[in-house]
């Protein structure tokens, strides 16, 4: 079959079209699944590259989120039907990732176990239900364990990107007040569209001057100032001005690093401020259930900038890594 794979760790060169890669077979418990859309994600970066401390089982195939039809049934299961079109959570019980601890996504077929597999409700395109799992599964699971309420103030850093799109919408659909942070114009208008009610273009002005001026200073003995919620999975530089915009109380949402995982660190804000932390990680099938629903009923449509070929699938992470896309690329065999 034809296949995008990863045979050693390094830059774009590392990965190879290939187009007589060996056709998977479902084992006991698994199906085979004729994937019809992979979105990929800045994990699928990581993995290329190369991870301390995670040792990937080389060759593999990358791309973690996948969205197919059911071609072939494994001995022992039930309950599916061939043809039945099916969302694959990355997840492999006991073993990890699509992806990066077995083949994932980037493949005309894969082989997950039948426990990863969520039916695509009617009205649901499989590329819009292979954008969901990693990032709108984990900007759900973020935000729903950490809830938004109405007409609070939330800030979104790296708005542009799949979790920060999903972040956006998801505290939108919560009443809250939204203010998307990003790179370029071009995206601020984009994100002004899917209902942000205030930007900040981060390479043109600091987004704590822009938070001060808009809301006062946080208050050490009041709750006057700033803003209630700040989602930052960029890390990096961002981490220490992000806690000088948050109120008195406020909290920071963490689910990713991808700018630095060691950023600098003031612990005077945290105290002082009585700031909260709240780590976030991944998400659960009752996450990917509710966004399903969710595009079902066109509350939430998720973001695609494009949708690429197989063949171009090491180009597709390129656009990924320099930060050209605006919420989600997508690669169809």
């Amino acid at each position: 079959m034809r296949a995008l794979v990863l045979h050693a760790h390094g830059g774009p060169e590392a990965l190879t079209y290939e187009t007589a890669y060996p056709d998977p077979s479902p084992g006991r418990g698994e199906v085979l699944v004729k994937i019809h859309a992979c979105s990929l994600n800045y994990h699928d970066v990581f993995t290329r590259r190369g991870m301390p401390g995670i040792r990937v089982p080389l060759p593999v195939v990358p791309g973690l989120d996948i969205a197919g039809e059911v071609a072939a049934l494994g001995a022992g299961v039930e309950g599916w039907v061939v043809g039945a079109p099916v969302l694959v959570n990355p997840l492999y019980p006991g073993v990890g990732l699509m992806g990066e601890m077995r083949d994932g996504g980037l493949a005309e077929y894969c082989t997950p176990s039948a426990q990863q597999l969520l039916p695509i409700p009617a009205g649901v395109s499989f590329a819009e239900a292979a954008a969901i799992p990693v990032a709108y599964g984990t900007a759900h699971r973020m935000l729903g364990n950490n809830p938004i309420e109405p007409g609070q103030r939330v800030l979104v850093l790296g708005a542009s990107g799949g979790v920060g799109t999903a972040a956006v919408m998801l505290a939108k659909l919560a009443g809250a007040e939204v203010i998307a942070a990003a790179g370029s114009d071009d995206k601020l208008q984009r994100l002004k569209e899917l209902g942000a009610d205030h930007l900040i273009n981060y390479t043109k002005t600091d987004f704590v001057s822009e938070i001060h001026a808009r809301y006062g200073r946080p208050q050490r003995r009041s709750y006057d100032g700033g803003v209630d919620v700040i989602v930052n999975y960029t890390g990096g530089d961002s981490w220490v001005p992000s806690l000088k915009a948050l109120k008195r109380g406020g909290r920071m949402l963490v689910c990713g690093a991808t700018a630095g995982f060691a950023p600098a660190e003031d612990l005077r804000y945290i105290w002082t401020f009585e700031l909260r932390i709240h780590g976030s990680n991944s998400w659960t099938p009752a996450d990917l259930e509710t966004l399903l629903g969710l595009a079902a009923s066109r509350r939430l449509v998720p973001v695609i900038d494009r949708i690429l070929p197989l063949s171009e699938g090491r180009e597709a992470i390129g656009l990924l890594e320099d930060r050209k896309i605006f919420g989600k690329v997508v690669v169809t065999p």
